[in-house]
């Protein structure tokens, strides 16, 4: 009886494995179909769907991020990636033009996940949270006012003001961050992680390197 133990345990663990990849996969679709972005919200609707109820084989937002990715590959094809450039240069000018608030790109749109229903996020930094909005008064830009709460560390947290507005044809997403916020990128809700941020710098880097690699795999 006892030689049998290992054998069901290993088989147990196969099985909630596959149930996790089964559950990443689906959460992944309902993701990229629909425009949801609450990765908690999309794994309950996927264990719904799949009739998966146990805890264990539910994955962690980074598998379902990563699974993601591979579905984008597999469906989106270049209109996917010709929308993701279009945002990354429409975020580069937003860069330019809030400068003096040492801004950053953020989210969906700088880890290359972004979709047809995905804004651009900043990050601003300014310890007068009034300053970005007399910005965009002064530029005649009108902007939703919200608020938001970003995970400083594993013990703080702090809530910021947001201001939504559109621009080119597409939403935009700023969160005003105290000057500080600079030294250390708040945590990711994706994995509890310092949140990815890129420069104005950075992201051209990134758009260089996005245009050498589609030349590259266009067939001679």
């Amino acid at each position: 009886m006892t030689g049998t133990h290992p054998h069901a345990h290993l088989h147990a663990q196969t099985r909630t494995r596959e149930r996790r990849q089964r559950l990443a996969h689906e959460a992944a679709r309902l993701i990229a179909e629909s425009g949801m972005r609450d990765f908690h919200l999309a794994k309950r609707k996927a264990a719904q769907r799949l009739g998966i109820f146990d805890d264990a084989s539910l994955p962690r937002n980074r598998e379902i991020e990563d699974a993601l990715r591979e579905y984008q590959r597999l469906f989106s094809g270049q209109d996917r990636l010709d929308a993701l450039r279009h945002r990354r240069e429409a975020a580069l000018r937003a860069l330019a033009f809030f400068d003096a608030f040492r801004p950053r790109l953020v989210g969906p749109v700088l880890d290359g996940t972004a979709d047809a229903h995905s804004p651009v996020a900043l990050h601003l930094h300014c310890d007068d949270p009034d300053a970005v909005s007399r910005w965009l008064d002064e530029h005649g830009i009108p902007a939703r006012a919200r608020s938001r709460n970003l995970r400083l560390d594993h013990e703080r947290a702090c809530e910021v003001p947001v201001w939504l507005f559109e621009a080119e044809g597409l939403d935009f997403d700023a969160s005003v961050l105290p000057l500080d916020g600079l030294r250390q990128a708040p945590r990711s809700g994706v994995d509890g992680r310092p949140m990815p941020r890129a420069s104005a710098l950075q992201l051209r880097a990134l758009l260089a390197e996005a245009e050498i690699a589609a030349h590259a795999a266009v067939p001679r």
